[in-house]
């Protein structure tokens, strides 16, 4: 690659900024907490964003000719059976991606024609409106993995649309909430004071220390995508000097843009109004997204003088607005997922550990393997949906499996940074932590952020509510995975005896 081509500064923050920073985050972080979201973002973003961005980056950097991903960085670090089982845990996540966005994305659809969530009004067959989710989503399953068998061809003609108009979100709260604060000479909706960045006004995390510190998992969440920053270091100009800067000053932008979109949140949704007596349907963590932007077109009306009715009308093609773009991104980002991490993790790791049946390709693609993981999926999907009491619980439960099993890896890729660093075998082009003292103060924080974090977010429910089913099924993924895993490898070890 040519000094031409390689990233800018300016393209090293962008490229960062497009891959971690996301709309929905903010919304649900409001409704969860309100503004004392805020000094958890900021806490995660020091604590866990900024020393786990520089990890990525030295085992991305050394590693960078590796196509194994995190499975080749952990194999020379920690040995090939803590990699693979990590590695394993760390596709899970995007399993467990799939059921929450499978059932999801009718929730958007529903938005883009609708401009409100309607699907607890659904009923295929009599089932109630979980379960018709748990149908539909499975019809997805099986679509998606249909077009995807024909060839890379097909997912890069879907993936193409969607991301451009998503971005437009971003803008449009901060352009938009702007406008409403003008117009409205500064009055914000939802009193900012001091006491507002500490008490949530939602009664649910409003008063146990246990589901506050449970929210860490969500803001830790909100900066998951920083493992696309490995593969950044040799494609950046004058990677010493421009990538470290560059990782910090995305870090405080992505950490101010989260801080100061809850807060415009706030300027023009007063909580209670919005979440009690605007909305209409019962609010879970599927549709608040498009209850939020619902109410700030709404809002938008009012403050340039529409009437009570136009300004309804005029939420609900923002809503629209709003359902079209995710529709198409999270259909883009469907096909690219259900193919790379398998094709990352069969691909990248030794195939005597597959059956002969999954490593048979077509078109580019594991077909066999993608029809397992489909099965897989569509397993999961049947389990939550025909287990769940409400849509509200439904959606909570994917909400937690999600965030759980996306960031439990993140401790395990973190502590084996440690052997990384004592390696001396190991050629380390760009370090960031120069001695091992620091290294251990950057794990440690990081495994302990990660470590409480999805501790109190399983077993919050259980201890709140009596919430069982999610507790065990947040748990549940990344625990059958890992077993799979050590299966798969003692099975190996059996048959070829150990890899050298």
């Amino acid at each position: 690659m040519t000094d031409k081509q390689k990233l800018s500064l300016k393209a090293l923050i962008l490229m960062i900024f497009t891959s971690v920073f996301g709309f929905t985050n903010i919304s649900r972080s409001y409704y969860l907490m309100g503004y004392s979201a805020i000094p958890w973002y900021i806490l995660s973003g020091i604590a866990f964003f900024l020393p786990f961005a520089f990890m990525i980056a030295e085992y991305g950097s050394a590693f960078k000719d590796a196509k194994g991903g995190i499975y080749s960085w952990m194999e020379k670090s920690s040995g090939k059976k803590y990699a693979f089982v990590i590695t394993f845990m760390w596709f899970a996540s995007y399993i467990i991606w799939q059921v929450n966005v499978g059932s999801g994305i009718w929730i958007v659809l529903s938005n883009a024609i609708f401009g409100v969530d309607k699907t607890q009004q659904w009923s295929l067959f009599g089932l109630d409106s979980v379960k018709t989710l748990g149908i539909l989503a499975i019809c997805w399953i099986i679509m998606v993995t249909y077009v995807s068998n024909k060839g890379l061809e097909k997912i890069k003609k879907i993936t193409s649309v969607g991301g451009s108009a998503v971005a437009l979100i971003n803008i449009f709260l901060f352009v938009g909430g702007l406008i409403i604060l003008i117009l409205n000479k500064g009055k914000v909706l939802q009193p900012i004071n001091f006491e507002a960045f500490f008490q949530s006004p939602n009664p649910k995390y409003a008063g146990g220390e246990i589901a506050v510190l449970s929210f860490v998992v969500y803001a830790i969440f909100a900066y998951g995508g920083i493992e696309v920053i490995g593969g950044l270091v040799d494609q950046t100009e004058n990677p010493e000097k421009n990538f470290p800067k560059g990782v910090s000053i995305a870090a405080i932008i992505i950490t101010v843009g989260y801080a100061l979109g809850i807060l415009m949140f706030g300027s023009f949704t007063n909580w209670d109004f919005a979440f009690k007596s605007f909305s209409k349907e019962t609010i879970t963590l599927g549709n608040v997204s498009y209850i939020g932007m619902n109410h700030m077109g709404y809002q938008l009306g009012l403050a340039f003088g529409l009437s009570e009715a136009a300004a309804r009308t005029f939420g609900l093609w923002i809503s629209r607005y709003m359902g079209i773009s995710m529709f198409l991104a999270l259909t883009g980002a469907f096909f690219t997922l259900i193919y790379s991490p398998l094709k990352q993790l069969i691909g990248g790791t030794p195939k005597e550990l597959w059956p002969k049946s999954w490593t048979v390709e077509k078109n580019g693609m594991y077909v066999n393997a993608m029809k397992y993981q489909a099965a897989c999926v569509i397993v999961i999907i049947a389990i939550v949906s025909f287990g769940g009491k409400s849509a509200k619980q439904f959606f909570e439960v994917l909400v937690s499996m999600t965030n759980v099993s996306m960031t439990l890896p993140y401790f395990f890729i973190s502590y084996s940074f440690l052997a990384f660093k004592k390696n001396q075998e190991i050629e380390k082009p760009f370090e960031k932590f120069k001695s091992m003292g620091v290294v251990k103060a950057a794990v440690f924080l990081v495994c302990l952020v990660v470590g409480f974090a999805n501790l109190f977010t399983i077993i919050e429910p259980a201890i709140s509510s009596g919430d069982w089913l999610t507790t065990i099924m947040s748990v549940a993924g990344p625990l059958l995975f890992t077993l799979l895993a050590l299966y798969l490898y003692n099975r190996m070890e059996k048959k070829y005896g150990k890899l050298n």
